[in-house]
């Protein structure tokens, strides 16, 4: 091949490579972007939730503590599932524990949270809900089960000195049904429903 021939193919590839650059590295990005800010702004921006005086307090898809300083569960808040990503809810460290069911670490993990949600909430283990005591695969979930929300409701109540018929009704009021009616199961996002106990009179 001679070098002619090779400084004409160079350069055909060099442009397409600057063009194929622009086109999808530079153009198709703007794309989306225009249209994700366009069609759904919110979901776009990080489906960011903010309180009754406006400011931003967490993300709609991204779980949190609800714990005090020393790591103790606040008993005026419904507390979210377990999470093994980082120290909890890393979102730059998303992942699962990636125990076996027969694990001993995991094992022990879940008899410690039986105890304490059991010694928090007044209630006979047997009576808690798996994804009180298993952390989700991406160790983010912001949701628990209607049972586990249920489940919290007369420590609740009784932290904020509401009757327990209030507390029940706003968890029920924010229980997300099935997606287009079979996709998943029943959930409630422990953010909203905390923030709608805070704005509650």
């Amino acid at each position: 091949m001679s070098t002619r021939t090779t400084l004409r193919t160079t350069g055909v590839a060099v442009r397409a490579m600057l063009v194929f650059t622009v086109v999808l590295g530079l153009g198709y990005t703007l794309l989306i972007t225009g249209v994700g800010q366009l069609v759904l702004p919110w979901q776009a921006n990080g489906s960011l939730v903010d309180n009754a005086r406006g400011e931003t307090v967490g993300s709609a898809l991204i779980g949190q503590s609800w714990t005090d300083a020393d790591g103790s569960p606040l008993r005026q808040y419904f507390q979210s599932r377990p999470s093994a990503a980082g120290d909890g809810y890393d979102g730059a460290a998303s992942s699962g524990s990636n125990y076996g069911s027969e694990n001993d670490h995991l094992v022990n993990a879940i008899e410690e949270r039986q105890a304490s949600i059991s010694a928090l909430d007044g209630v006979d283990v047997a009576d808690i809900p798996a994804d009180a005591v298993t952390a989700s695969a991406s160790g983010l979930d912001p949701h628990i089960s209607p049972a586990y929300a249920l489940l919290q409701v007369s420590r609740v109540a009784s932290a904020r000195g509401l009757a327990e018929d209030e507390v029940r009704a706003l968890v029920e009021a924010h229980i997300q049904q099935r997606d287009l009616g079979y996709l998943g199961e029943p959930r409630v996002n422990v953010l909203e429903l905390n923030l709608a106990l805070d704005a509650h009179r």
